[in-house]
């Protein structure tokens, strides 16, 4: 049974609703010094999970190859689109808030730790990364629905697709990987966290939604360099 998966989704509708209904009752510093901390843990997450890194060129191709790809085929702008209309169910929708739904967006649904965690949770039934991510996911699904609305909620969805699938799959996926490929895998997802802490404290603007290609190209790639381009290099 996915139970950290529905813990997962659980904490991400709850938190969009508290928010939402909470969001008059919480001072606007408050919101802005719990978004930069948000921001911050998004960075330190993604370090934490850059330094486990083993291939470089083969993830930074993979940044680089996925981003080109997911440029190619508008991701940024099909996400964009599906941001205003989650929003516009609740009523009027501006730019700078469809922007900013996208990047809660790639913070829950595409994150290496999320991924991971549901593969993890498929293959062996360890729930744990799951549940400990269910946490921050909580509290950042409030404080984004102050500002946001009950749209954070329906970030559920998306979600509980992604990694449905993924634990699902988890039999076939796993086994074919290697410990250095998933710490590649985990690399990349880092720099997308990375990415979205920059978004969060509103720093620089960088394409986390074009980047999320990256995520399915990193491991057949990291696995390509060590059995084909290492040896020839060595």
């Amino acid at each position: 049974m996915p139970i950290g998966i529905i813990t997962n989704v659980l904490a991400v509708i709850i938190g969009g609703l508290l928010g939402s209904v909470l969001k008059d009752h919480v001072p606007e510093t408050l919101r802005e010094s719990l978004n930069m901390i948000f921001g911050l843990a998004s960075m330190g997450m993604g370090i934490s999970s850059i330094v486990l890194m083993q291939n470089m060129p083969a993830v930074i191709f993979s940044l680089i190859l996925g981003t080109v790809l997911g440029i190619a085929l508008h991701l940024s702008r099909h996400i964009t689109a599906a941001a205003g209309k989650m929003q516009g169910m609740f009523g009027s929708v501006s730019a700078e808030q469809s922007a900013q739904l996208v990047t809660v967006i790639v913070l829950f649904c595409a994150s290496g730790t999320g991924i991971y965690g549901a593969l993890v949770s498929g293959m062996n039934g360890d729930h744990s990364i799951l549940i400990a991510k269910s946490i921050l996911d909580l509290f950042t699904a409030m404080i984004f629905a102050c500002s946001l609305g009950r749209s954070v909620s329906l970030i559920a969805v998306p979600q509980f697709v992604i990694m449905m699938a993924l634990f699902l799959l988890a039999g076939v996926i796993v086994p074919l990987t290697t410990p250095a490929m998933i710490n590649d895998f985990k690399a990349c997802g880092g720099f997308i966290m990375l990415a979205t802490g920059f978004r969060i404290l509103q720093l620089k603007n960088y394409p986390t939604a074009d980047m999320i290609p990256a995520m399915v190209l990193v491991m057949p790639l990291s696995w390509a360099w060590v059995t084909y381009i290492l040896p020839l290099l060595s």
